[in-house]
């Protein structure tokens, strides 16, 4: 069954300078659904990617304890299967915040549940600043490979953090572009929007969906972790937790100094 999974830590102190969240995808198979994959889904269970680096960091900063931070570490978690409850293209969901969204394809699942976890993030917790980890799109593999991640956001400060962050934990990015025009992909004839876009800047249409469901002014960043997240020697690799625990200890230092 889907779990709504929702951890919190607060400092012993009691004093808090900045609250934070960070999400986690938690697909935990993929089949693609009706849209199913032709290639790789042997490989799939790795889709819990950004959940596991978001629990695990939840786990590592519990046992680190750092003052001045409130970090809330949140995963939608759940199967995409095929089966008579499943989705179907032309469907039409409903974001937690309003908005609706037609599904153009069953495998551009996961932003369809990270949808939900960033409003209660930005709504219900109330996060000044969020981080989204996931592994979301082959077009990121395309992109980087499969040492690096993407990540994207508008914030410049948040983006400093990040490239700050990756080179003190060795969690090696690169900072994408935003391109708005891109949005025009993301047209939908009978809804606010649809859940992808064309095969041509994938990871680029992903994040600018994922935008629709944080506040505009908030700091949010989508970190797309597709390929660091599995090595073919070894497995998974963690990749993704280092960097999320630095970047929650260090948010509660940020207004003392």
């Amino acid at each position: 069954e889907p779990q709504f999974i929702h951890l919190t830590y607060k400092p012993k102190s009691g004093k808090v300078n900045k609250k934070v969240a960070v999400v986690g995808k938690g697909l935990l198979f993929d089949t693609g659904g009706y849209n199913i994959k032709t290639a790789m889904m042997e490989l799939m269970k790795f889709d819990c990617g950004g959940s596991a680096a978001t629990l695990g960091a939840a786990r590592a900063v519990g046992e680190l304890a750092p003052e001045g931070v409130e970090a809330h570490f949140i995963v939608a978690a759940c199967e995409n299967m095929i089966n008579e409850k499943a989705m179907v293209p032309s469907d039409v969901l409903t974001a937690s915040n309003g908005k609706t969204i037609e599904v153009v394809n069953t495998d551009a699942e996961g932003r369809l549940t990270l949808a939900d976890a960033l409003v209660y993030a930005d709504k219900e917790v109330g996060a000044e600043s969020i981080i989204e980890l996931s592994t979301l799109t082959g077009a990121m593999m395309v992109s980087l490979g499969k040492e690096i991640c993407g990540f994207f956001t508008t914030d410049d400060d948040l983006a400093k953090e990040l490239e700050d962050v990756s080179k003190k934990t060795g969690d090696k990015s690169w900072r994408m572009p935003m391109a708005k025009e891109y949005n025009d992909q993301l047209k939908s004839k009978i809804a606010d929007l649809s859940n992808c876009g064309t095969r041509y800047g994938g990871a680029i249409t992903a994040a600018l969906f994922l935008e629709n469901f944080v506040s505009k002014k908030k700091p949010f960043a989508h970190i797309d972790i597709a390929g660091p997240v599995w090595s073919d020697k070894s497995g998974a690799t963690g990749f993704g937790a280092k960097l999320a625990v630095e970047w929650v200890s260090r948010q509660g230092q940020a207004k003392e100094e």
